[in-house]
């Protein structure tokens, strides 16, 4: 387990190569299994990747706090476009007006990654926030492709989620620097 968490902190090319590539395979397993209706399948992918995760990293309860108030910040951002009729889910809502599950799930998938994969971005949030603006929405349109999410009023639905994305990536890559678990970075709590 040393040589694995050694390479974890040490953000190889391979690693974060490694973490792309299996949380891009969550998206899809999460997305996919969302639009025919067992959204339950990516949700076992997702904790699967997060305990494969927290048992690499150095300090795995600094990461495990990071995954857990990004989830809970996401699901409440995702809830908000829901119950502001933007965009419709077809499966895994539990309560009407709050986001499916299962996106905690994606966003538990994108958490692991903040401090392997988009480390590069500390320190950039004009960039950071750029980046956002595009690829936040893109992928929701991905999967609106696939059938998982409905967009009721799609430009509103691009405009809020390129602004949402646009905050949400910058304040998440800081809050995952002061709680790296990877790099073994002590910031005070």
């Amino acid at each position: 387990m040393a040589a694995s968490t050694d390479s974890v902190r040490r953000g190889n090319g391979a690693t974060a190569t490694l973490y792309f590539l299996v949380c891009q395979a969550g998206w899809f397993v999460c997305v996919l299994s969302a639009a025919r209706g067992a959204a339950w399948l990516g949700l076992l992918f997702a904790a699967c990747a997060v305990a494969w995760h927290l048992a690499r990293v150095p300090e795995p309860g600094r990461e495990a706090r990071l995954l857990v108030v990004s989830v809970v910040l996401g699901m409440g951002w995702e809830s908000v476009l829901v119950y502001s009729g933007l965009l419709a889910y077809q499966t895994g809502t539990l309560v009407e007006g709050i986001a499916p599950y299962w996106l905690g799930a994606l966003w538990a998938l994108f958490a692991i990654q903040f401090n392997v994969v988009y480390v590069w971005l500390r320190g950039r949030p004009l960039l950071a926030a750029i980046l956002g603006a595009a690829a936040g929405p893109l992928s929701f349109r991905a999967g609106a492709a696939l059938g998982a999410v409905h967009f009721n009023r799609p430009v509103a639905a691009w405009i809020v989620l390129a602004l949402g994305w646009a905050v949400l990536l910058p304040v998440l890559l800081r809050l995952a620097q002061h709680w790296d678990g990877v790099h073994g970075a002590r910031v005070s709590d």
